[in-house]
């Protein structure tokens, strides 16, 4: 079946849904993907999205038969990983067992990386002889860094739980096979911030790693947090003690 796409509140979800070949995605999955995306941008309410599987894997990757066709302009499989890395929300990967290929982009694409302790992680671009796309390439290096992206693409190493959080590829290991807990304690964090702050400062955060720091544009969504009723509640909640209720206006 198709990625599926859940809407509830302030919190989305995208779950693939192809247990039986370890969610593998194939040429259809990549538009109906950036659709959901597109859907998540346009759903104001939506401040996080969380990215999750059925089954025993997270996501073998792309169907490596299927690599010529994904090259075609407008569907290739780079383009829908930078779809998702620019999402209006805060993205979330909640990873178990194996996470392979394209699919390791997929989930440095997001802003978080939960993972429980069956996950595990490789590249095996060199071994099959395929050169990775360039986006996938500067996520590799801005997330992890430049010695852990050679010695993962160039040696096509198996990591496990464990060296996926010490290299920086988890953002958060928890004890036990699931992340189901963490990730929704996560969302419910992510989700009570002041949106207008933590959408913002998520899409600068990113384009600051990305060396296209825009002054410019930080300078307006101070301005424009400042005029906000989201300063004004939060502020308020502060001083008395309670949880703050931010409109994002």
């Amino acid at each position: 079946m198709l990625p599926l796409l859940h809407i509830a509140g302030p919190i989305a979800s995208i779950t693939l849904n192809r247990p039986k070949v370890a969610n593998k995605l194939t040429p259809d999955d990549l538009p109906v993907l950036i659709r959901h995306f597109e859907a998540v941008n346009q759903a104001p309410e939506v401040r996080v999205l969380v990215l999750q599987s059925q089954g025993k894997h997270f996501c073998s990757g792309y169907d490596i038969s299927e690599v010529g066709q994904s090259q075609n302009k407008g569907s290739a499989f780079g383009d829908m990983v930078d779809a998702l890395e620019a999402c209006r929300a805060v993205t979330i990967a909640a990873i178990h067992g194996g996470i392979y290929g394209g699919a390791t982009d997929m989930a440095l694409a997001c802003d978080f990386r939960v993972g429980g302790q069956t996950a595990e992680m490789f590249m095996p671009a060199a071994r099959l002889g395929l050169h990775f796309y360039e986006s996938g390439l500067t996520r590799y290096v801005t997330r992890l860094g430049l010695d852990t992206a050679k010695r993962l693409f160039l040696t096509a190493e198996k990591l496990n739980a464990a060296a996926m959080r010490d290299c920086g590829f988890l953002t958060q290991l928890v004890d036990g096979p699931s992340p189901e807990a963490a990730v929704q304690d996560l969302s419910q964090t992510l989700a009570a911030m002041a949106p207008i702050a933590l959408l913002g400062m998520k899409k600068h955060l990113n384009l600051i790693a990305r060396g296209q720091t825009d002054p410019d544009a930080i300078a307006r969504e101070v301005q424009r947090s400042i005029a906000s009723d989201d300063l004004r509640e939060g502020g308020l909640a502060w001083r008395e003690k309670r949880a703050p209720l931010f409109h994002g206006r």
